[in-house]
């Protein structure tokens, strides 16, 4: 209740501040995990709860548009029709925000062909009248003419939501020089771009409230038009009929037939284990104490929220330090920091027991035992801290648990980077840090044994919420594969500056040549990497049908430019993409080249020491970077070239390469159950010949090899949700045809048509796909009800149990070769894992060993109902061994 002792009624514009609050709040930072972005739902709930619990009103109501129709777009079909369609990330929270205001037993108000700020203006014109001091919080300017002696309003700032400015009547007249009541007259004039009403042509609001100053009304300015001087004045008058439509669309209706009165909005107790739900749902912890303590709990019974106090960590001796370890009870945090690749500090936390200390050579001699033995640790983004004890002569064993690993298993799509992300999802609280722009910064970190505590409690809740197949493939996959990859980046590979120094050189003398031929096409020299240059080139000099529009004219990127090429050919978009490719693949090359002994943690050794990223995709493939070794062409003479240049190393006899002979097909059959692929599989006879006489009912001697092409495409195809369209454009026939071989492919390995589709339904009803092992996907938009976002998760979820099935048992052949080589006692390592190939260097005399792991252990990662077929090579670079 406000100072004058009257009730304070609070109407909020929903929809309004929830757009604001999403484009406020960074979209990736906020997401339940199966998907559900929940940013905007966020960014209102806090302004929100921050401004019952300041402003304290006794009636409140929440009002929101029901679509974009309204009687307004009947009056002029034009109105707000420049508005784009609203992120799709947007979409669904509007309901979920709506489930949140139940919970909290405010009143939500709509009306069918009604503007929120109707309501919120029959609401605030009633108040006043029955008594209240009224407060309207909507980011919709035209609420301004609400503003009275009785009637507030709080307008968000340009920043966001959480900082409102308050519209009396005074402070309306300081920013626009005239009353409240004049404001629509003046966004007559001017306009309002975001409704898509033009005002009069170079007059804004100074003009106008002069004009209006001057007349006394908007009525008679338009009385006396006639007498308005210059081109402003001119303009007046051609746009006369603008301005009459903009007064009366901007006016908002104070007679809305509601189904309360001001009287009915009175605050009521919230429903405390509805809200506790909702917000478990939105994966929201910070807000429920805040909301608890803005709105009263409803619940006598509940706990005040608990305040945690950070610990502040002991320094014990070194000695202390290696029996403190040896008898915590539990897992224990751990938490190195690292600098130049080597340890500088340590942290440990068991409970709110928490020590820290210096590295030093007395801290390793205590606590190396410990660190390699099986005692369960707990570290969040370990691989980086595991390299630097590798680095410093201290094997890690026992890694029970990675926080970051867990978060990014929960919640694939959207992965918290760091550790403070995961402190604010799960506790609630936010980890102190140093400001990285700053010098001297104001305020210190959190010490090592602080940053174990905070990720032994992270840890603790997230085992809690972890699905049971979701852990498992984060303890027998995930871990066991960071540890493989840690040796891995250690290791690096051996790569020739002579031979990527001699291509890129041939490469760039080729790009040249290409240039030349080029400009010779045109008559002229331009930028070939410029798209406005080109654009100018393609669709004016050379007249050549224009591409798919973009914001910066029409469409040059490569693949549309090569099917421009199919359908239009012309000898210099021909050179155009010779040049395009010669200059990527220089690019690829040079990045590779710097790379050579540029590892800041190790001598120049020749070699390259790639960064495997296993949060980098959402079906569990590894990613690589500084430099990308992913990105390195297949099956091209060139990328043979760059091949050739990753070497075997001083000291080794020669590299394997090993990689599965059609997996994903296989784990089709597996998954399926299609006795047709299983017989294919089982027989030995080659898939897509077999495939091929079955579709096309020949003998398998018969199949063509244009006959072949198509099943193939056919079959891999299917796995990734391919269409007949798609089909069609991929084998250049028409699509009849392609629907007729998806027809007779389909009614002879009808399981795997059963299959796709009922995998797609089952993802629907549970949420997510799994993997053999596990290993989850979400896709909340397979119930979207936007048809563009359904279909494109309806197909990755077709791909999605397949391909991330594929790399689950890719991981457990690396990890386990590995692992067996190191058992073994061999020197021999593996040192890359490319797409679906490993890389093995071997040493003098061990093949014979080496290559009975590789076969052995990538043939039993996974047991499925039919072989895994493994391809094994040998050379002494990796184009050599190839197979």
């Amino acid at each position: 209740m406000t100072d004058s002792g009257k009730p304070t009624l609070l109407v909020v514009d929903g929809h309004s501040l929830a757009y604001r609050a999403f484009f406020a709040l960074p979209v990736d930072n906020f997401s339940t995990k199966d998907g559900q972005h929940t940013n905007g739902i966020y960014g209102f709930l806090s302004m929100f709860v921050n401004l019952v619990k300041a402003e304290q009103p006794t009636h409140l109501a929440v009002a929101f548009d029901t679509s974009r129709h309204s009687f307004r777009t009947d009056q002029y079909a034009e109105y707000k029709a420049n508005r784009s369609e609203s992120p799709a990330e947007f979409k669904g929270q509007i309901p979920l925000l709506q489930e949140c205001l139940a919970a909290l037993n405010v009143t939500v108000l709509t009306k069918e062909g009604i503007e929120a700020d109707d309501i919120l203006a029959t609401l605030a014109t009633r108040g006043a009248a029955d008594g209240f001091d009224v407060l309207v919080c909507s980011g919709d300017r035209d609420t301004i003419q609400l503003v009275t002696d009785d009637v507030t309003l709080l307008y968000p700032s340009v920043q966001g939501v959480s900082q409102l400015k308050r519209y009396t009547p005074d402070a309306v007249v300081e920013k626009y020089g005239l009353p409240p009541a004049n404001y629509p007259d003046i966004a007559a004039l001017v306009g309002e771009t975001s409704d898509n009403l033009p005002g009069v042509p170079k007059v804004g609001e100074k003009t106008a409230v002069k004009w209006l100053t001057q007349w006394g009304s908007l009525e008679n300015l338009i009385a006396n038009a006639d007498k308005i001087t210059g081109v402003v004045g001119g303009n007046l008058r051609d746009h006369l009929d603008d301005v009459t439509r903009n007064r009366s669309l901007n006016a908002l209706l104070r007679d809305v037939e509601l189904e309360v009165t001001p009287a009915d909005l009175a605050l009521r107790p919230i429903d405390a284990q509805a809200v506790r739900d909702i917000f478990a749902r939105l994966e929201f912890r910070t807000l429920l104490p805040r909301v608890f303590d803005s709105f009263g709990t409803g619940d006598d019974e509940l706990p005040a929220a608990a305040v945690v106090a950070i610990p502040t960590a002991a320094t014990p001796a070194a000695d202390a330090l290696g029996a403190w370890a040896t008898d915590a009870e539990g897992d224990v945090a751990v938490s190195v920091v690292v600098a130049g690749g080597l340890p500088t500090r340590i942290g440990l936390a068991a409970g709110d027991d928490v020590v820290e200390a210096d590295w030093s050579p007395e801290v390793a001699a205590a606590l190396t035992a410990w660190f390699e033995s099986d005692a369960p640790k707990v570290i969040a983004d370990a691989k980086p801290q595991v390299k630097a004890l590798r680095r410093a002569g201290v094997r890690l064993r026992g890694l029970a648990f990675d926080p970051l690993l867990a978060g990014w298993l929960e919640r694939p799509s959207f992965p918290d980077k760091s550790l403070a992300d995961l402190v604010q999802r799960h506790l609630d609280e936010k980890l102190p840090e140093a400001d990285p722009t700053q010098l001297v910064p104001e305020t210190e970190g959190a010490t090592p044994g602080q940053l174990a505590w905070f990720a032994g409690r992270v840890a603790a809740v997230q085992r809690d919420e972890i699905a049971p197949s979701v852990a498992s493939v984060l303890t027998d996959i995930e871990l066991p594969t960071l540890d493989a990859l840690a040796d891995m980046e250690l290791a690096g590979v051996a790569v020739s500056h002579e031979k990527l120094s001699g291509f890129s050189a041939e490469l760039l003398a080729r790009a040249d040549g290409v240039a030349r031929l080029a400009f010779a096409e045109i008559g002229r020299e331009v930028n070939l990497g410029s798209p406005k240059q080109l654009q100018e080139v393609l669709f004016d000099q050379l007249a050549l049908p224009k591409t798919r529009k973009t914001k910066t004219g029409y469409s040059t990127d490569a693949a549309v430019l090569a099917d421009l090429q199919e359908s239009n050919p012309h000898p210099f978009l021909d050179l155009l993409l010779q040049h395009r490719e010669a200059t990527k693949l220089r690019q690829i090359i040079e990045s590779l080249d710097a790379a050579i002994g540029n590892d800041r943690t190790t001598p120049d050794d020749g070699r390259i020491h790639t960064t495997y990223v296993q949060t980098g995709s959402q079906t569990g493939r590894l990613s690589s970077t500084d430099p990308n070794l992913q990105n390195i062409p297949i099956r091209t003479e060139e990328s043979r070239r760059i091949r050739s240049a990753f070497e075997v190393g001083a000291g080794y006899e020669t590299l394997l390469t090993a990689d599965y002979s059609q997996i994903e097909m296989r784990i089709m059959a597996h998954l399926s159950g299609d006795p047709g692929l299983i017989e294919a599989f089982n027989s030995g006879e080659d898939l897509h010949r077999f495939v091929g006489a079955r579709v096309f009912g020949v003998e398998p001697a018969e199949v063509t090899p244009a006959m072949r092409t198509k099943v193939k495409a056919m079959s891999y195809g299917l796995v990734y949700g391919l269409s007949a369209f798609g089909l069609s454009k991929q084998l250049r026939i028409e699509q009849s045809e392609a629907r007729q071989l998806m027809t007779e492919y389909f009614a002879r390995f009808g399981a795997v048509r059963d299959y796709l589709r009922s995998s797609v339904e089952q993802a629907r009803v549970d949420g997510y796909t799994e993997t053999i092992f596990g290993r989850r996907r979400p896709f909340p938009d397979l119930t979207s009800m936007n048809r563009v976002l359904r279909e494109n998760a309806e197909r990755a979820a077709l791909n999605a149990p397949i391909q991330g099935s594929a790399a689950d048992i890719m991981k457990i052949a690396l990890f386990r070769i590995h692992d067996q080589l190191r058992t073994e006692g061999l020197a021999s390592r593996v040192l890359l894992q490319i797409h679906d190939e490993l890389v093995v260097e071997v040493a003098t005399g061990e093949w014979d060993a080496v290559e009975r792991i590789v076969h052995d252990r990538m043939g039993d990662a996974a047991e499925l109902s039919v072989p895994l077929d493994v391809q094994v090579g040998r050379g002494a670079d990796w184009d050599e061994a190839g197979h």
